[in-house]
């Protein structure tokens, strides 16, 4: 069984540390994973995009998908494209009081969390994304909660380790606002 996850953004949202963090703790709960980080050209502003494709066995999925189980959505400037490939009934995770854009919601599970609001009050004023990962996976069981953890330690490079702490609470505090009776990842679960 393979689950595709898109996440999109402005740049500088946190968008390709998330998808990385949910990259390796997926590869922490020993499941396959493959991960395409694709930006536009500026520093800030620009789009920002990435798919995770998680796997209990190979992945058969090339790196740009067609089709998406779920999706995580910063902002909507950039969804349009990630929301022509998502799947109906697909968990749709979205920061609440950013994002403005269509989407219906009867056909999907949407998880809104005022990420920015919970980050700030996690003390990472920076860690929005952290936060609206870690909702989505809590909501579905994609990935736990330690492994979260593990994976952000891994992908956090030496020169920002200052940050460790703050963004382990940014995660926790996603994990902790999750909703209850959205569709499970896993048939395991």
């Amino acid at each position: 069984m393979e689950r595709e996850i898109m996440l999109t953004g402005i740049g500088g949202q946190g968008v390709q540390l998330a998808a990385q963090v949910l990259g390796r703790g997926a590869a922490f709960e020993s499941r396959d994973v493959i991960y395409l980080g694709t930006y536009g050209g500026v520093m800030r502003g620009g789009n920002t995009d990435s798919t995770v494709i998680l796997g209990d066995g190979p992945i058969s999925s090339p790196p740009i998908v067609s089709a998406t189980w779920g999706a995580l959505a910063m902002h909507h400037q950039f969804w349009k494209p990630v929301h022509e490939r998502l799947r109906p009934g697909g968990p749709v995770a979205l920061n609440a009081g950013v994002f403005e854009g269509p989407l219906d919601r009867d056909a999907h599970d949407v998880i809104e969390i005022a990420a920015l609001k919970l980050a700030a009050e996690a003390g990472n004023a920076m860690g929005a994304s952290l936060v609206l990962l870690a909702a989505l996976c809590g909501a579905t069981g994609l990935v736990g909660l330690e492994a979260l953890i593990a994976g952000m330690r891994d992908s956090v490079p030496s020169y920002r380790q200052q940050h460790l702490e703050t963004n382990e609470a940014a995660l926790r505090a996603g994990w902790a606002a999750a909703p209850e009776g959205c569709a499970q990842a896993w048939k395991d679960a």
